[in-house]
């Protein structure tokens, strides 16, 4: 037999066996756990054709899922890389791998400035508003200071919690980028930024789908069970995790 016939004749044979048990399928409490665990196999118990259908669907959220995640993984780490040999290069040998916010600050701001201005001595924050830590510097000064554009004495209340404001959030050394006299990369960067986290919000997009397919395929199962219940006019119930009442065959 062919390689691609095997799912063929594996659904084939499903197929013609949940379809000969249909006159006979009991409506118990085990085909809504089962459609809960794999969607489809309690329709498959309760003798439904459409248990194709959420095993398809099963199938497929699945498939997506991988694709999308492993995209991601992939993007994330080419923008990785493209920081680590292009922009931080200069700056660092060591180069650690920074968390997802790095990349994001990165992806904002072309260069990260110094984390001292002037080293040696006291710290004197990167003066310079269009790198992420003049930013995080004029950020400090407007939350804590009287006048951002007015420096309070050094030992001053207001000059030391914007000093530790700056510590707290300043690119350190290790960490220090710059896109200068490399646009063509910068540009190829945030393209594969937003790639990656196009890539994971479908993957997430993918889960959805899965959760969504096992309550439709459990709460199906479950509606059913009960209409057979109350046809077979059975008082006798059976009861779920959860004191859901159903019914049961004669």
């Amino acid at each position: 037999m062919r390689g691609d016939a095997a799912p063929v004749a594996v659904v084939g044979n499903a197929w013609k066996y949940f379809g000969e048990k249909k006159d006979t399928a009991r409506a118990t409490p085990w085909s809504v756990l089962a459609s809960a665990i794999v969607p489809g196999t309690g329709q498959a118990w309760l003798g439904q054709d459409r248990f194709v259908a959420y095993l398809a669907v099963e199938a497929y959220a699945w498939a997506r899922y991988v694709a999308d995640a492993r995209e991601g993984r992939q993007a994330r780490a080419s923008y990785r890389d493209l920081a680590s040999e292009v922009a931080r290069l200069p700056f660092s040998t060591t180069r650690p791998v920074g968390g997802w916010d790095y990349y994001e600050r990165m992806e904002h701001f072309a260069a990260s400035g110094a984390f001292d201005a002037t080293p040696g001595g006291e710290l004197d924050p990167e003066p310079d508003t269009t790198t992420a830590n003049g930013a995080t510097w004029l950020l400090a000064r407007q939350t804590y200071w009287s006048n951002p554009s007015v420096a309070p004495a050094r030992g001053s209340d207001e000059y030391k919690f914007a000093e530790e404001f700056y510590r707290e959030r300043a690119v350190r050394p290790e960490y220090r980028w710059s896109w200068s006299n490399a646009q063509l990369e910068y540009a190829e960067f945030r393209r594969t930024i937003r790639r990656s986290n196009n890539a994971y919000r479908n993957s997430l997009e993918d889960l959805g789908l899965v959760i969504a397919n096992h309550a439709l395929s459990t709460v199906d199962a479950f509606i059913t069970v009960r209409l057979r219940s109350q046809v077979d006019g059975d008082s006798k119930r059976y009861e779920l995790t959860g004191s859901l009442p159903l019914g049961r065959r004669r």
